[in-house]
């Protein structure tokens, strides 16, 4: 069951990302928060890994350490561990794309079995989301992306072929299933527009 350190952080979060909207839409970020903690809760997830579902982007995206600080202080060490392994970049300017996403890929070979259900959920949301979004714009979708199109797939198949080698569990199997679903629409696309440039998180 879920206490009231989980209602704390659910609001902490939501004023955290208050003026967040979704990459290319006007859809509140707390969605892909809520809906990456249902993932997380949906797969045997405990409540302060639901609660590093909510918070998995604060440190990212909402004041690096000092949000990191503040994540420890109200919900304990496991939660900020969790987020921290979540977390690609706590630093305005972040490093160059590929080097960060490189390495958070590598990390996750190492990483505990609560940072990867994190982790994987998120991901997870997101795929839903890319294909989701291309079923609407088709290749228009990535002009929301500096790295392109060919990055963010270069991005997902190296995270698949991870988390099966390392979290394989169902829901690293509905992660591959969406994402094949994406590339088989991709491929049946028959025009193609360059890839523009945005910004990428």
């Amino acid at each position: 069951m879920l206490s009231a350190r989980f209602d704390e952080a659910l609001v902490f979060a939501s004023n955290l990302h208050v003026r967040q909207v979704r990459k290319g839409s006007n859809i509140p970020y707390l969605s892909h928060l809520l809906s990456v903690t249902a993932l997380v809760l949906e797969n045997d997830g405990d409540e302060d890994e639901a609660i590093a579902a909510l918070l998995h982007d604060a440190v990212e995206d909402q004041g690096g350490d000092a949000t990191r600080q503040a994540i420890r202080r109200r919900f304990g060490e496991k939660v900020v561990t969790i987020v921290n392994g979540c977390t690609d970049a706590d630093t305005l300017p972040k490093p160059p794309w590929h080097e960060r996403k490189q390495r958070y890929i590598e990390h996750l070979a190492s990483a505990s079995p609560s940072i990867l259900l994190v982790s994987a959920a998120d991901k997870l949301h997101n795929a839903r989301s890319l294909l989701r979004d291309y079923e609407v714009v088709g290749e228009q979708l990535w002009l929301r992306f500096r790295t392109g199109k060919e990055g963010v797939l270069w991005y997902y198949r190296s995270l698949i072929a991870t988390y099966n080698t390392y979290y394989p569990t169902p829901l690293t199997a509905e992660l591959t299933r969406t994402f094949r679903e994406l590339e088989t629409l991709i491929a049946s696309t028959p025009y193609n527009l360059s890839a523009g440039i945005t910004e990428t998180n």
